[in-house]
């Protein structure tokens, strides 16, 4: 424990040079910050002022290696670098950067050789070469004023005006200030002045005044991002770039935590952009403002138990037994079956998913003879009409809007139709099975009955001047309350229409009460909501994130391309964009290969993983490589032929991974929430993805056939935003229409 008084901080820039550090120096490392934390005066630390500078002090971490501090204040230190004794100190650069108020670190002499390393190499000519053309400069159409406002590190600005390339600007990002990265890339990317200024720098701009002299303020500014814990600081240590979602957040996410909402709230952003950090730091700063106890306001839920495990076990990491004590982590068809079994304690039915249900339909439909009638058409009009409106009779169903439904139905269909959604609910009682559909509707209903008499109790104090009346409650000897104070969702773009129902019943209407994260661009069901109606309103409410801390920027080109033109909502009625929406981390292009048939598709899968395997410098741990494909069947065959390659596979499930060790392999739909260095594609044929029968609604069904389309989109991209480092992409035959030019001409 620090006893001294001694404040020792870390600067964001510097984790991650530390993280690069040889294994002895980062404990030697570990234990400098603990000395240093008892006493900085200690005579082993030599600590000492650089000549020539006010602020700047230098302290031994190890024979060879110094730490540099800014001294913030007396007892109050900032560790922006660790250097090797060797290496140049009077080319260093430390400031408040004048929009955000942080302070930023530069080595410019680093800065520099990184650059140089990337110059283009000089083409050999003949002797009569002409005159060389001189490049162009990137950044030559802004001048300084304008580099600067945006945010630009000023130390840099000389070196900028030497690129012309995107390696070298690539270069330079490395070890530039973040918002300097962000903002080039941007420009590079072909954004205006004012988008820039708009999605880049508004969101981490200060909002006082700022003092370039107060070091000491900058240093409690969120875009000075720092650790001081030993903990955080440790996880940044052991856990590299994968775990420092743990310790860091960006300025934007930290804004976003913080802030407190009049009412339902939502933040937005592409994959890896942070999104369920948010939510997990958000559950973690409305804990802390909770009055002591024992209860468990705060509700964490997402759309299935895979991520709702994961939610836990980051939240245990993120705060402890102490968090997850005060919080009901629940996925969230979980959460309205318990609901549903407290009021019919009774009832043993068994719940089914939507194949399952499609499957009951088909059987139903054959028992009858009905071959007019498609099951999964009447599956969708069930669920996202009679359920979602919650239509109780035929002649509301005559009455009940069809809005995005597509085929238009006549009145005789809409009687056939309900006579047929009673005989299938007939049919599932008697079997003991109810869908998950059914299971929210339920749930929806009681707790939307039990909200209506919380507020007719309130009602009735309030006319009696704030007395109670016991035979209002609910007849069980306890008091009627709202089951939570505030509510996170993750992943809010695939929950059905009950769900939000249900949710929105279990929270009072007042500050703070939803907080709800997710992208349309990665909805993989067919949950369409509009918010608004639903009770929810989040106009005014809503922020997006746009920096993906995940995929590199040529992975994150090739996602977007699978998307192409499609619009998408927002949850509320508008459309949803990725405007702004990059990367400022660089790896290779991904990689397209094509076969004549799907078992040479397989035996190409396994001599990449070989490939990979025989080369030192790209053998990883088999864990950290995926393959996703369209089908189970294919998941199976794969798995199958990397046994016999002697390749062990791990086959993703419903509940997560089958084992521990050996590449992941499953369908689309599995690998939402997950995220790997490298991502083999595979199977991405056209009839596959998309699926043939979706392409046979083009000329049925118009409205539907964009719908599933939009959703197979929505699936590949998943899929792609899923890596890290490297995505590979195969397919046989023709390949899917959703890839661009970029891969399939090179396959």
């Amino acid at each position: 424990m620090n006893t001294s008084g001694v404040t020792l901080r870390l600067l964001d820039k510097a984790d991650k040079e530390i993280l690069k550090l040889p294994r002895t120096v980062k404990g030697a490392f570990f234990d400098f910050q603990h000395k240093f934390k008892a006493n900085p005066h200690t005579t082993g630390l030599k600590l000492q002022q650089l000549k020539g500078d006010s602020r700047l002090w230098s302290a031994r971490v190890s024979d060879d290696y110094r730490a540099l501090l800014i001294r913030l204040a007396d007892d109050d230190w900032l560790i922006v670098s660790v250097k090797h004794r060797k290496d140049v100190y009077d080319r260093l650069s430390y400031a408040v950067n004048q929009v955000t108020g942080g302070i930023e670190y530069v080595d410019l002499e680093v800065v520099e050789e990184s650059v140089l390393r990337r110059l283009p190499a000089p083409p050999s000519a003949p002797a009569a070469a002409p005159e060389p053309v001189k490049p162009q400069e990137l950044f030559a159409d802004w001048s300084d004023t304008q580099l600067s406002d945006l945010g630009v590190a000023e130390p840099l600005l000389p070196v900028i005006r030497t690129l012309t390339t995107e390696d070298q600007l690539l270069g330079l990002i490395e070890y530039a200030p973040q918002l300097t990265g962000e903002v080039l890339l941007a420009l590079f990317d072909g954004k205006s002045f004012d988008d820039v200024l708009d999605q880049v720098t508004t969101p981490v701009a200060a909002s006082e005044p700022v003092d370039p002299e107060d070091f000491q303020a900058a240093a409690e500014r969120p875009s000075t991002v720092v650790t001081t814990s030993d903990e955080t600081l440790r996880e940044a240590l052991e856990g590299g770039d994968f775990g420092r979602w743990k310790v860091f957040l960006h300025p934007t996410q930290a804004k976003l935590v913080e802030r407190r909402y009049s009412g339902p709230a939502r933040v937005g952003g592409g994959p890896g952009t942070g999104k369920t950090i948010v939510a997990l730091h958000r559950v973690r700063h409305l804990v802390r403002q909770l009055p002591p106890g024992r209860d468990k306001p705060v509700l964490l839920t997402t759309y299935n138990k895979n991520l709702a495990a994961d939610l836990r076990s980051r939240l245990l990491e993120l705060g402890g037994e102490e968090l997850v004590a005060r919080v009901d982590v629940s996925h969230v068809d979980q959460l309205a079956l318990r609901i549903v079994r407290e009021a019919e304690p009774g009832s043993g039915k068994q719940a089914i998913d939507d194949s399952q249900a499609v499957r009951e339909w088909r059987a139903l439909l054959d028992e009858l003879g009905e071959e007019g009638w498609d099951p999964e058409f009447l599956h969708d009009e069930w669920t996202q009409v009679i359920l979602g409106q919650a239509v109780a009779t035929r002649t509301d169903y005559f009455r009940a809007r069809r809005a995005g439904r597509g085929r238009n139905i006549t009145r005789g269909e809409r009687a056939e139709i309900w006579q047929l959604a009673e005989r299938f609910t007939q049919r599932l009682d008697r079997l003991g099975r109810q869908t998950w559909d059914q299971v929210a509707e339920r749930a929806a209903r009681l707790e939307i009955g039990r909200e209506q008499r919380i507020l007719s109790i309130a009602r009735q104090r309030e006319e009696a001047g704030g007395l109670d009346n016991i035979h209002l409650q609910d007849g069980s000897g306890g008091w009627l309350r709202y089951r939570y104070r505030h509510i996170i969702v993750d992943e809010a773009q695939d929950l059905r229409p009950a769900h939000w129902k249900m949710l929105r019943a279990m929270a009072p209407r007042q500050a703070d009460d939803l907080f709800l994260v997710g992208d349309t661009h990665q909805r993989i069901y067919k949950n369409q909501v509009t918010l608004g109606s639903l009770g929810i309103n989040i106009r005014g409410r809503s922020s997006k994130l746009s920096l993906s801390y995940r995929t590199t920027r040529q992975i994150l080109r090739s996602a977007l391309d699978v998307l192409g033109e499609t619009s998408y909502d927002d949850l509320d009625g508008a459309d949803e964009t990725l405007a702004g929406y990059r990367s400022v981390l660089s790896g290779r292009m991904p990689a397209g290969h094509a076969f004549a048939d799907w078992a040479a598709e397989r035996e190409g899968i396994a001599d990449l993983i070989k490939q990979w395997d025989e080369d030192p410098e790209s053998r990883i741990p088999h864990e950290q490589i995926a393959i996703c494909v369209p089908t189970n069947q294919m998941a199976t065959e794969v798995a199958y032929t990397l046994s016999l390659r002697g390749i062990r596979p791990v086959e993703i499930r419903s509940d997560g991974p089958n084992g521990s060790e050996g590449v992941h392999i499953g369908t689309m739909f599995r690998f939402k929430g997950l995220e790997y260095q490298r991502m083999i594609i595979a199977g991405v044929a056209d009839g596959l993805v998309p699926r043939e029968t979706v392409s046979r609604l083009r000329t049925t069904d118009p409205v539907r056939y964009r719908h599933e389309m939009q959703r197979a989109r929505s699936l590949l991209f998943v899929a792609a935003t899923r890596a890290r480092d490297s995505m590979d992409v195969f397919w046989h035959a023709t390949p899917s229409p959703f890839l661009g030019p970029a891969l399939t001409s090179g396959g």
